[in-house]
Order: C-alpha cells, then sequence, then structure tokens
C-alpha cells in the first residue's frame, strides 16, 4: 500500500500518520480473512441503548471482541446471553479510533446448532423422497370427534394452552392425556411409543384425533421432535394427528409427517374443534331467528287479540258510539253548510258591489250619445261635401275628354267596317267600305279612290 500525500518525511525515512496506519491495517485485515464462521463463549455481554450488542468471545486460550450492530441482533431468533457457547459468522476488521482489533458479527447461532440443522434437512430430504410426506396420506380430521387424545408433558405449558382451549370451546368433548417427555435424549423413543398407545387404545378411550402438542424452543430444544420413529409412528398411528410445536415459525419433522400442522398448540386444539365452535355459533344464530320468530308471532297474535276484544263490544255501547258519531257528524254538517253559506253570501255581496260599479248612468251617457250624433252629422256633411266636390270635378274632366262633345265642335271619327278607327288615309283602299261618325250620327261611304 502507497503512503498518502500527507505523509511526513524526515530525512531518507518515510513517516506514516497513525491514522494511515490504522486503515492500512483493517484493509489489510479485511481483505486477508474471508467471511468465517468461528466458535467461542460469550463473555463480557453489553446491550447498548441503541440495540448494538458488545461481547467478548473467547475460549481456553484467547478472546477477540466482537460487534454485532442493531440490524443484525434483531435478527436473533434467540436471546444472547453470557457464558453462552456460540459461532459467530463474522468478519476480521479493525476499529480505525482505537486501534482494536475486533469482529464485526454478522449472524449467531447457538453451538452445534448447525450440525443439528444439517441433520434435519437430510432426514426430511430422505422421508420426503420416501413419500412419508405426501399429501395424498394425509387423512381428513374428523368433524365432530367423540374424544381427544393429547401425547405431551403435564407440566408442559402446552398441556394447560391445550386443556383450557378444549374446555372454552368444546367442554362437551373428553381428553385423554398419554403423558412422555418431550426433550432430551429419551424423548424421541418415549414420544413414539406413547403415540402407539393412543392408537392402540383409540376404540377403547372412544378418541377419534391425536394432538402431539409442546411449546416452543431452540433447535436443540426440539430435536425429539426432528426424530425418524416419531414421523414414522405418527404415520402408523390409526387416528389422524394434528402436530402443534413450538412457534408459528418453528418447522419440524413431525410438523411435515402430520395429517395436519398447527402453529401452536392452542391453535391444534382449535383445530380439532372448530366444527363444534361453528356448531354451537350456528345454533345461536338459529335459536336467535327462532326467538325473534316467536316474538313476531307472539307480538301479531296480540295485535289480532286487541282487535278482537276491541269488536266484542255490548250491543247497547256500539249504538251509544254510534248515536254519538251521528251528533258529530250532524254537527259538523250543520257548521259546514252554515260555513258555506255564509260563503256564498260575500260572494253574492261582493258581485252586488262589482256590478252596482259597473252600471251605466242614463243622462250621463245621453248627453254623450248626444255629442256623438253632433259629430257624426258634422262629420258626415264633410265627407259629402268633399265628396261632391270631387265628383264635380271628376265631371268636369271627363266632359272635357268626351270625343262627343269634340265632334260637336265639328270633328268626324272614321271607322273601317269592323268599327275600327280609321289612324291613317294610308290604311284605306279604293272601294273600302267606311263610316264617318258625327256629334249628332253616322252615314256610311266608300272610298273612290286612293
Amino acid at each position: 500500500m502507497n503512503p498518502p500525500s500527507s505523509m511526513l518525511r524526515s530525512g531518507a525515512a518515510d513517516v506514516v500518520s497513525v491514522s494511515w496506519l490504522n486503515r492500512a491495517a483493517r484493509e489489510a485485515l479485511e481483505g486477508s480473512f474471508p467471511l468465517m464462521w468461528i466458535a467461542g463463549e460469550v463473555s463480557t455481554l453489553t446491550r447498548a441503548a441503541s440495540g448494538h450488542l458488545y461481547f467478548t468471545l473467547k475460549d481456553d486460550q484467547a478472546q477477540v471482541r466482537c460487534t454485532m450492530w442493531r440490524n443484525r441482533a434483531q435478527s436473533l431468533s434467540f436471546r444472547l446471553e453470557h457464558g453462552m457457547q456460540v459461532e459467530v459468522r463474522a468478519l476480521v476488521t479493525l476499529f480505525e479510533p482505537r486501534g482494536d482489533y475486533q469482529l464485526s458479527v454478522e449472524a449467531v447461532r447457538q453451538a452445534g446448532v448447525g450440525n443439528l440443522y444439517e441433520a434435519f434437512l437430510r432426514l426430511k430430504a430422505r422421508l420426503e423422497a420416501e413419500g412419508l410426506f405426501d399429501p395424498a396420506r394425509k387423512r381428513p380430521l374428523p368433524r365432530f370427534p367423540r374424544g381427544i387424545a393429547v401425547v405431551t408433558s403435564p407440566q408442559a405449558a402446552a398441556w394447560r394452552d391445550v386443556t383450557a382451549a378444549l374446555a372454552r370451546r368444546a367442554p362437551q368433548v373428553p381428553v385423554s392425556l398419554y403423558p412422555t417427555p418431550v426433550q432430551g435424549d429419551t424423548a424421541p423413543a418415549l414420544i413414539a411409543a406413547a403415540i402407539q398407545r393412543a392408537g392402540a387404545r383409540a376404540a377403547t378411550d372412544g378418541n377419534d384425533v391425536l394432538l402431539l402438542v409442546r411449546g416452543g424452543g431452540s433447535l436443540e430444544d426440539l430435536a425429539a421432535f426432528n426424530d425418524e420413529r416419531v414421523a414414522r409412528a405418527i404415520r402408523a398411528c390409526p387416528l389422524p394427528v394434528i402436530v402443534g410445536v413450538g412457534h408459528e415459525t418453528d418447522f419440524s419433522i413431525a410438523d411435515f409427517s402430520a395429517d395436519l400442522r398447527a402453529a401452536t398448540p392452542t391453535a391444534a386444539a382449535e383445530l380439532a374443534s372448530a366444527a363444534y365452535v361453528e356448531l354451537r355459533e350456528n345454533l345461536e344464530q338459529l335459536a336467535a331467528r327462532l326467538r325473534r320468530s316467536m316474538e313476531r308471532r307472539i307480538d301479531a297474535a296480540a295485535q289480532r287479540l286487541d282487535r278482537a276484544a276491541a269488536r266484542l263490544t255490548h250491543p247497547r255501547q256500539r249504538l251509544e258510539r254510534s248515536q254519538l258519531r251521528l251528533t258529530i257528524l250532524d254537527q259538523g254538517l250543520r257548521a259546514s253548510m252554515a260555513r258555506h253559506l255564509a260563503s256564498r253570501q260575500a260572494c253574492v255581496a261582493g258581485l252586488g258591489l262589482r256590478l252596482k260599479a259597473r252600471r251605466p248612468d242614463p243622462t250621463q251617457k245621453r248627453a254623450h250619445l248626444d255629442a256623438l250624433g253632433q259629430r257624426l252629422q258634422r262629420a258626415t256633411h264633410g265627407l259629402l261635401a268633399r265628396h261632391q266636390a270631387r265628383l264635380d270635378a271628376l265631371q268636369q274632366h271627363l266632359a272635357h275628354l268626351d270625343p262627343r262633345a269634340v265632334l260637336a265642335r265639328g270633328y268626324s271619327i272614321t271607322r273601317h267596317a269592323d268599327g275600327s278607327i280609321v289612324r291613317s288615309a294610308t290604311n284605306l283602299t279604293a272601294g273600302s267600305s267606311i263610316r264617318i261618325e258625327m256629334s249628332d250620327g253616322s252615314v256610311g261611304a266608300t272610298v273612290n279612290k286612293d
């Protein structure tokens, strides 16, 4: 790594800063060691308010400081404690401000968990290839189980959760406990034996379904349920098996072998009693509907009874009510007639006033008519005079235009034989007959020459 330009120089020797040295050391460490798993014991664990974890990982001969940042620490599936044997997946680095060599931890698992998980995966793959988990082999649950067998530890919280859930949801269903340890080296064989015993006594105890339950825990705690003997006992059991082991995120070989997996022991009890709860809810709804229907029918019958009772009265009371009703109607009719008559009288009085206001006065109208007659007479005389004067003027004008007046002054009108006027001498030929009209008569003539 080349020294930076800020390197101090003293004579022939190169001098570097502490920050450069620490940065170079960090880069050298991170480049030399890959991300790896490191085993050790947790010591001097500190949980910072920021959520970061600071601890020391040690063995018999050495120790190293570790830092696990909050975003990584939040993904832990268990609580890290002092003295715990763990395996950390970490990157070797150096904290530059203090020059501390440390591990930057990305993941933590309990020591030995890696081997357990690998064994779990191998067994799961082998049994799955064998067809033990085939969905076609899953058996349906009885809708209304007569009894429920439970395989678990009587000291476990899972047993209390199951009995509490069944007592709340299906208290009439008997529950048979087949006790067995659920943790430890001998647990797998004892669990398998308990399952076989529950299956063999199913007819005697009247059980129709089996619950295999246990509370949550680490992979080591659930190791008994990742055993091949338990898986085969579940498949060989004559009863349908519901497995509720661990928490919702926990999966075991027993879960895959079961006819139905439940997220928790309580959920397993709920699945076994689901039909009873549904039936009870349906019965409650039907009872409520029946109650409402009965109430409606009772109310309708009561109303019909009230109406019938109202009609069952003594004839004298009915006559008295009829007489009272007639009296009320008579009074109402009289009052209505009086109001109608008063209204008509008021209307007639108003019309009389309007008629009186509009009735003409003969004296005033006669004088007015006389004045109009005089105006008409004057207008008629004037109009006749104007028309007579115009007529006289037209007669005089017509007299001027009268051809007889012209003839009286010694003129005549020559006409052709057909009566048309001869307007030019060129229109006449020798021998043509003409007629000459004068003021006191007419004579015929013949043209002698042109």
